[in-house]
């Protein structure tokens, strides 16, 4: 799939509207990583739920310590998918050009 630069253009000013915020997932794990916030914002309610159930043995707690490098690469995956769907919204829509605001 080929993308124009406006289409590319696009697609980051759509992800900057839509995607995570790279602060607010850490402002989650800090304010309420005892509740896995940040991974229900991130779409992992799997592992959140896993999370606060492991957090009634140690292990939850090296977890949540663990988390502070794993959120990094969390958001930049979710941010990679809904850069994705963006773009096969474009693909799908035809190819129309996308003229920058």
């Amino acid at each position: 799939m080929a993308l124009d630069l406006a289409q590319k253009t696009y697609i980051e000013a759509r992800l900057a509207n839509e995607g995570p915020s790279m602060a607010l997932a850490y402002i989650f794990w800090l304010a309420l990583g005892l509740v896995s916030a940040h991974r229900f914002y991130l779409g992992r309610p799997g592992s959140a739920v896993l999370q606060i159930i492991s957090y009634l043995l140690v292990i939850g707690v090296v977890w949540f310590l663990i988390d502070v490098y794993l959120v990094h690469g969390l958001v930049r995956q979710k941010q990679e998918e809904v850069r994705r769907r963006i773009a096969m919204e474009l693909v799908a829509g035809g190819t129309q050009s996308v003229t920058p605001a």
